[in-house]
């Protein structure tokens, strides 16, 4: 397993800013459709079914056709699990400077359902609904996919 730096969501915010990382939120597309960070671009580890969530085949592909091997990339998701796999397979397919945000959009929950920590959303940092080609469908077009 690599060995990937994780960060707060306000640090992932900081380094957006002042360094010029590109936040991919990992989600399922409706998840993204209800709100994302701003200016996110989504390539879903996995896909919603009538059956769960299921492996999108496509991830690393899509990823490789449209971000260079050192491109600043910050994954997220919604509590941190999917961000970190996601983050691991960039990882092993030569990605070397891929942050994972810990804590994702909405933040991990308790046994009890209460937040642990608070994700991008609850940690009040800009959140938008719609970003200009950052949709999956418009990324996995421009991915000639």
């Amino acid at each position: 397993m690599a060995d990937i730096k994780r960060v707060s969501p306000q640090q992932a915010k900081k380094l957006i800013d002042e360094e010029g990382y590109l936040y991919l939120d990992v989600r399922s597309e409706p998840e993204y459709a209800a709100g994302h960070p701003s200016g996110a671009h989504n390539v879903p580890l996995m896909h919603a079914g009538a059956g769960g969530m299921k492996q999108n085949p496509d991830f690393l592909d899509v990823v490789r056709a449209l971000y260079p091997r050192d491109a600043k990339i910050i994954v997220g998701c919604k509590s941190g699990q999917r961000s970190m796999r996601a983050a691991e397979a960039m990882v092993s397919a030569g990605y070397t400077a891929v942050i994972e945000q810990r804590a994702g959009f909405e933040g991990p929950r308790d046994a009890f359902g209460a937040i642990t920590e608070p994700g991008w959303g609850p940690a009040g940092l800009p959140v938008e609904t719609a970003t200009p080609g950052g949709s999956y469908a418009e990324l996995r077009k421009s991915a000639g996919r």
